[in-house]
């Protein structure tokens, strides 16, 4: 169904500081800019790219909207440690498992520095 997902962003020196780290955090690895000066992320089939909005307006997260990415729950604390150490917030609960609708799931929350609200997700045995 998804072929890609993008976020803007206001400083993509910064941004890529953050999404480096993160994604070597689960595994991937940096990004790399295109000619529009985007970064391109590419990991487990999926593509996540980070852009300077081309409307020349700024960049600003989308209030409800979270973007999952799925790992185990050693790359999610890996993940969260990351993102906190170069220049994400961590927000919601601390990483950890979270029970209900009759699912396991291990979760961590970031906003990263643009505020776009990030979420790792493992889902548990049942």
């Amino acid at each position: 169904m998804f072929s890609h997902m993008m976020v803007g962003s206001n400083d993509i020196d910064r941004s890529r500081k953050f999404y480096d780290a993160t994604f070597a955090a689960m595994g991937g690895r940096e990004g790399r800019k295109d000619d529009k000066g985007r970064l391109i992320y590419a990991h487990n089939g999926g593509i996540f790219m980070v852009t300077p909005p081309i409307d020349g307006q700024p960049a600003m997260h989308g209030n409800g909207s979270t973007i999952g990415f799925a790992m185990t729950p050693e790359q999610a604390d890996a993940w969260h440690r990351a993102g906190v150490d170069n220049g994400g917030t961590a927000i919601e609960d601390p990483p950890g498992v979270r029970t209900g609708s009759g699912m396991s799931l291990y979760l961590a929350y970031l906003r990263d520095p643009d505020g776009n609200k990030l979420c790792a997700l493992h889902r548990m045995p049942a």
